[in-house]
Parts: C-alpha cells; sequence; structure tokens
C-alpha cells in the first residue's frame, strides 16, 4: 500500500511544473539536500504522495520538508497544511516545515534540523 501513494499520474504534470520553477527557498535548501549529501540518503524534489505534492521526501526514512513561502499565511491556509501533514504523519510519515525566512536567515540552522532528524 505504501508504494501506491507515490506519484499518481494525474499529478505528474503539476509535478515537473514546481521542479521546473522552484522557489527561491527551494533552490537553495535543494543546494543543500541534493546528490545524498545528507548522509548518503536521496530526496526527491516535488514527489507526489497520495493527493498531495511534497516539496522534498526521502523515501529511505520516511521523512518530508515543507518550505512554506507566503501562501501558507493566507486565509485558510494553515488549515489546510495541517490537514496535509495530518495526512502525511497517518500514512507514516515525518514531517519538517520551514518558512522561507528559516532558510535565508538561518539555512545553518535548518540544515541541523533536518540532519538531526535523519534516524
Amino acid at each position: 500500500m505504501y508504494n501506491e501513494l507515490f506519484n499518481k499520474k494525474d499529478k505528474k504534470t503539476f509535478r515537473q511544473k514546481l521542479r521546473t520553477d522552484p522557489t527561491a527557498a527551494e533552490k537553495l535548501l535543494w543546494l543543500h539536500l541534493q546528490g545524498k549529501q545528507m548522509e548518503g540518503l536521496k530526496f526527491r524534489r516535488q514527489h507526489g504522495i497520495g493527493k498531495y505534492v511534497v516539496d522534498f521526501h526521502c523515501p529511505k526514512i520516511k521523512l518530508v520538508i515543507e518550505v512554506d513561502g507566503d501562501s501558507h499565511f493566507e486565509s485558510g491556509a494553515q488549515q489546510k497544511d495541517s490537514e496535509r501533514e495530518q495526512y502525511l504523519i497517518n500514512k507514516g510519515l515525518r514531517v519538517l516545515r520551514f518558512t522561507d525566512r528559516d532558510i535565508f536567515d538561518s539555512m545553518e540552522d535548518v540544515v541541523e534540523i533536518i540532519q538531526s532528524n535523519l534516524y
């Protein structure tokens, strides 16, 4: 059942668009996640899980990393984020959330938090 969750075909074009046009914060964080830089673990960008597309996912350790930009602070967005996060947790995934500001202002802290959650 776990593998049936990933990269549903109906979201393929959407995932590709997100990978082609990442936010500045996503680009910056990806520089630290790509190429198995974190303990040799492979992270995927804009990965489909159920009806959602998460920013980063490491399947081996079932870790999701979400980057919250301005749209996540608009009316109703926090409720949607909460529902999304609960869905992911119910599927056995751990979720880390960072804001764009966290990434731009405290990248070293973000990397340290991610590393402390790798296993």
